[in-house]
């Protein structure tokens, strides 16, 4: 690694021993089948040497994603967890030291590798183990640790307050919010996705115990069953909802558009390479859903359930899933196929001023509400050039007539700016706090 150790608690340089070192080609192979029931992940063999997609590793540093910050356009996973900290420190330098940290950690674990010591037979027991251990004997699972810094971040605490991107603008607030302050916001927050839940997991835990004392947990989220197809690789996945979300979501290989719409390229050179994240936590009333019959779920959506086929198309035919929405098609009556209110028309590029976002959400059920409902819905996550532009009018049509809101609730909110990538022997944000 390019960050040595300086202390008992700095992570281990990158020529130390990997899960698949350390438990052998036969155990990873076990971990391998484990993931993927865990995960829902297939596993396809890569050839004959036994390894499985979930054995080669996403890059980590910004030479090897075009500057940018792994996590974005990557082929989305499966698995999430996403957490906000609250900086609790004064000390900007022992804020700096933790990113340093946290860097060098999160380029360890993204090669399946430990965060310092290894817990085997020789360590000490007399101080607690540097890596917190679950994740020992699981490959990579193309893990992915992105970074984001929160608008809260740039006030008089750390002398940011001139560096902060006009971009990075405090959301509104919309008609049908309903946002509980303390799962929104934050001063710093990391995305962990990977194929496992328990790599993703594992992520988190070990930077959240490298920040103690210096960061807190404002609030945490974890997703499953991603709900938007990040390359054209992947087939479109379904929300809780039952339906198809992110049928024309930006795709890796439209390059342009991803130029034009992902990564910025104005404002403070710190930002460059990078782009803005909004999160939002979309409470759905299932049971509301579900008891809501056929015809109004595909014309709140304007696709057919089962293909997502658009309704203009006049087939539920999967091969049509990605044929054009017709807005001014006409149906029995003369009526508009698909309605003005519909959730379709209100987010679509053509009638936002061809604003886009590239989206990577989840979907979450987090037990019930303690009144016999689930606690369920979609961690939204949308990546974009400037949220003044595309984010934010996009969820301003939408709150303010969008028939599906009779079916969620949004409950959290936050933006981040997430610089661009580190390039080894740097870290995180590196050139917002020199």
């Amino acid at each position: 690694m390019s960050q040595k150790p300086e202390t008992a608690t700095e992570t281990a340089p990158s020529g130390g021993l990997s899960r698949r070192q350390l438990f052998g080609a036969g155990a990873a192979g076990i971990a391998v089948a484990a993931a993927a029931g865990a995960g829902g992940y297939a596993i396809a063999d890569t050839g004959d040497s036994g390894k499985s997609a979930l054995d080669e590793p996403v890059k980590f540093w910004a030479e090897d994603n075009d500057g940018h910050q792994a996590g974005i356009v990557t082929p989305a996973q499966d698995q999430l967890h996403f957490v906000s900290f609250d900086v609790i420190t004064k000390d900007k330098n022992a804020l700096i030291g933790m990113l340093k940290q946290w860097t060098s950690a999160a380029a360890q674990m993204a090669q399946g590798r430990e965060v310092g010591n290894v817990a085997t037979k020789d360590s000490s027991l007399a101080i607690p183990p540097q890596d917190t251990g679950e994740a020992l004997d699981l490959p990579p699972s193309q893990l992915t640790i992105t970074i984001g810094f929160g608008p809260s971040l740039f006030d008089d605490r750390f002398g940011l307050s001139d560096k902060r991107p006009e971009a990075l603008a405090d959301l509104p607030h919309f008609s049908a919010d309903s946002l509980e302050p303390e799962i929104s916001g934050g001063d710093i927050c990391v995305q962990a996705c990977a194929h496992d839940p328990q790599v993703a997991v594992h992520a988190i835990r070990n930077l959240t115990r490298l920040g103690m004392g210096i960061v807190q947990v404002r609030y945490s989220q974890l997703g499953f069953g991603r709900t938007s197809s990040t390359t054209r690789a992947q087939p479109t996945a379904r929300n809780l909802m039952g339906f198809k979300d992110g049928t024309n979501n930006l795709k890796a290989e439209d390059k342009e558009l991803v130029r034009d719409h992902v990564w910025v390229s104005e404002g403070p050179q710190w930002m460059h390479g990078g782009s803005y994240m909004v999160t939002r936590r979309i409470r759905m009333f299932i049971e509301l859903w579900d008891s809501t019959n056929m015809q109004e779920q595909q014309d709140i959506f304007a696709r057919f359930k089962h293909s997502g086929a658009p309704l203009t198309t006049g087939s539920d035919d999967p091969k049509k899933e990605f044929d054009t929405l017709e807005f001014h098609a006409k149906g029995e009556g003369g009526n508009p196929i698909i309605t003005a209110d519909s959730h379709v028309r209100l987010a679509h590029p053509d009638h936002n001023n061809g604003a886009r976002l590239l989206r990577r959400g989840y979907n979450f059920v987090d037990g019930s509400d303690g009144l016999g409902t689930l606690d369920a819905g979609l961690f939204f996550i949308a990546y974009q050039r400037d949220p003044r532009k595309q984010f934010v009018p996009v969820q301003t049509s939408l709150a303010k007539s969008d028939v599906l809101n009779e079916y969620i609730k949004h409950v959290g909110s936050g933006l981040w700016a997430c610089p661009p990538g580190a390039r080894q022997n740097e870290y995180w944000g590196q050139a917002l706090f020199s």
